[in-house]
Formats: structure tokens, C-alpha cells, sequence
């Protein structure tokens, strides 16, 4: 097994960032960026498996998520797209290849509206689409969210859409969920984290993917409980030198329910286009 080491990076308000870094020093960084509740932990199905193909794989946990300090009140989209650039920054990154899990994509993409693609190299969004308003022009977003109810969709919690796989039937996958999932936040939402995902739902990262001028690849999983698989094309679409690709019998956590699968399209990617 690989081994791992643990640092830290503090942001310029003084917020505590929890890294693990794991695989050769020597090897191009892979940034881990995870998802709304989170923690880095939840990469567990990637690490390994980049770290032995060689990456240096950094696997962060955000401000109010894993190991770092509960969620304070105002924190946005773009403080998380900044906490990425002080990651990329203080680590001394380059030319990394980072990858979003849902709001993680997000975070991505945050930060290349702020900085552009400094110090990254590709970029890869697990399953989130770039605006998850549904309007006439781009119906790719969350299910039942439209202009009628923009203001109350999310006012309490992550709206139950009805589609996908229920929990109970997914057998095997459900396990991976558990596993990589556990300990990774609880299931109630504070105040804070109420504030953080309507400023999420509520932004339009389009312009942001349009601007990337570095490889990128959106995956989708195609039994998505939250919007659908189309958003991977028409993601892809908008970048320059965008690709996609969707995983059948995959939900929402598309790189822990079919993890393996994940892992080939990820890394056969990557490879056909030299970034090892």
C-alpha cells in the first residue's frame, strides 16, 4: 500500500485546510476536490489507484468539511474557489490535474473564473452540471428547479427528486456509499451549510467551463438522482477542448458507485492525452 502523509494549508483568513498526500513526490499532482458534506476521505476508491499509476495524488478537505473547522456563516463559492487556488499556491502545484466531485466540479470552476487555469493542467467534473437552474435554453439542471420556485427550491434541504435508483435497491453500490461515505459530515444541514448550497445552486459556471483553454473531461452518472446525464455533452460542448462521458448504472457519487469503471475513463484519458 502507498503511503500517505498529512499537511496543512491556511487560508488568508486563517482557516485550516487538511491535505493528505499520497504517491511519488515526483509525480504530476492530482487534486481530489470533493463534494457538498464531503470529506477527502470520500476518495478512497481513487487514491490508491493514481498514486500507483504514478500521480502525486492531494486529496483536500475544504473549510467545514472532513477534519477541518465547522462551516462558519458566509462562506460562498468563491471563498472555496480561493481555498483551492491557496492549496495550488502553498503546495507549490503544477500543471495539476483537478478533479470535482459535484459541488467539488463546482469549486474547479470558481476558481478558474478568478485565476484562470494557473497551475492546472486538465480539469475533470464528477457528475455536476455547470448551472443547476433549468431554463429554456439549458434544461440540464436540477431536477424540478426552474425560475418558479428559485428562491424557496432549497430553503431547507437537498430536495428529494425521485429519480435514480433508490438507496435500497442498490445493493453492492450502496456498500461503496457507506464505505466511503462514513463519518463524512452527518445528515442534518446547519445554517452555514444551508447558506453555501443555495449560493451554489443558485450560480452559472457556463461562462467559467467556456474560458478553460485545458483538456476537460465531465462525467456523468446516467441514474443521477439529481439532473440529467445530458449535462455531460453539453458541458463538454461549451469548452474548448471539452470530452464526456456517462456511466451506466452509476448515481450521483460516480466515482464511488462504479468506482472501478471511474477509475479507467478518468485514467485512460489522461493518458491518451500525456498528462502522466
Amino acid at each position: 500500500m502507498t503511503a500517505s502523509e498529512r499537511t496543512t494549508v491556511t487560508t488568508d483568513d486563517g482557516v485550516r485546510l487538511d491535505v493528505t498526500l499520497t504517491g511519488p513526490p515526483e509525480g504530476r499532482p492530482v487534486v481530489l476536490v470533493a463534494g457538498f458534506k464531503a470529506a477527502a476521505r470520500s476518495w478512497v476508491f481513487q487514491v490508491p489507484v493514481f498514486a500507483e499509476a504514478g500521480y502525486r495524488v492531494v486529496a483536500v478537505d475544504l473549510r467545514g468539511h472532513g477534519t477541518t473547522e465547522p462551516l462558519q456563516p458566509g462562506v460562498t463559492m468563491d471563498l472555496r474557489g480561493r481555498d483551492v487556488g491557496a492549496v495550488l499556491d502553498q503546495l507549490d502545484l503544477r500543471d495539476a490535474v483537478v478533479i470535482g466531485g459535484s459541488m467539488g466540479a463546482s469549486t474547479i470552476w470558481a476558481r478558474i473564473a478568478q485565476e484562470g487555469t494557473d497551475r492546472i493542467a486538465a480539469v475533470v467534473s464528477a457528475d455536476q452540471t455547470p448551472q443547476m437552474l433549468n431554463t429554456s435554453e439549458w434544461p440540464h439542471g436540477f431536477y424540478g428547479y426552474d425560475e418558479s420556485n428559485r428562491d424557496t427550491y432549497f430553503a431547507e434541504r437537498i430536495p428529494q427528486t425521485g429519480v435514480g435508483t433508490p438507496m435500497w435497491r442498490r445493493g453492492v453500490r450502496l456498500l461503496r456509499l457507506v464505505r466511503a461515505m462514513g463519518g463524512g459530515g452527518g445528515f442534518g444541514i446547519s445554517p452555514a451549510e444551508l447558506e453555501l448550497l443555495n449560493d451554489h445552486a443558485g450560480r452559472d459556471w457556463r461562462p467559467a467551463v467556456a474560458s478553460c483553454d485545458v483538456p476537460v473531461l465531465v462525467v456523468a452518472g446516467a441514474e443521477s438522482e439529481f439532473w440529467p446525464a445530458t449535462h455531460a455533452a453539453a458541458t463538454a460542448a461549451l469548452a474548448p477542448r471539452g470530452h464526456s462521458t456517462v456511466i451506466e448504472r452509476d448515481g450521483h457519487a460516480v466515482n464511488i458507485e462504479q468506482h472501478r469503471e471511474f477509475n479507467r475513463r478518468v485514467l485512460g484519458w489522461l493518458f491518451t492525452r500525456g498528462l502522466v
